[in-house]
């Protein structure tokens, strides 16, 4: 499990309206560039879908590609949980207060059951250094949510 956390001088309900809002995820994200609710879903629930468009570079090129995630857990001011389908990854973010009014954010993203595709494309990408991606994007993640948040 890969992890990352930061400390947010915003309420930790405040901070959590901004990660559980998925369309706002392509201004965190430096891999995912835009996401909408998917089939019925209009906002943050359990079992609600969610569709991303993701850019990476992969072996000098530029790669694109779009996923559709689940919402698992959808905690106002305490936590919000999604599994994407494509990458059997489970992306978690935990909202605790940090007693001065602010919070700390914890973004965890966890392998569920990598389906073959996501195998494969891990093989292509050199599994250490995509997991290397994904660990320094959750940190740009939250630099750029604690900028948006403290503004």
């Amino acid at each position: 499990m890969d992890e990352a956390q930061i400390t947010i001088a915003a309420p930790p309900e405040a901070v959590y309206d901004l990660v559980a809002d998925v369309t706002n995820m392509g201004r965190w994200s430096p891999e995912c560039h835009r996401c909408a609710w998917h089939g019925d879903a209009t906002g943050p629930a359990t079992g609600a879908r969610f569709k991303g468009w993701n850019k990476a570079k992969v072996r000098g090129l530029t790669v694109g590609w779009s996923t559709v995630s689940t919402v698992k857990q959808a905690d106002p001011g305490k936590a919000f949980s999604f599994e994407t389908k494509q990458s059997g990854a489970r992306w978690t973010y935990r909202f605790a207060p940090d007693g001065e009014g602010g919070c700390v954010v914890t973004e965890t993203r966890e392998d569920t059951t990598k389906p073959f595709v996501a195998r494969v494309f891990g093989v292509i990408a050199g599994n250490d250094v995509r997991d290397t991606t994904l660990v320094d994007g959750m940190h740009k993640t939250l630099e750029r949510l604690k900028a948006a948040a403290e503004s």
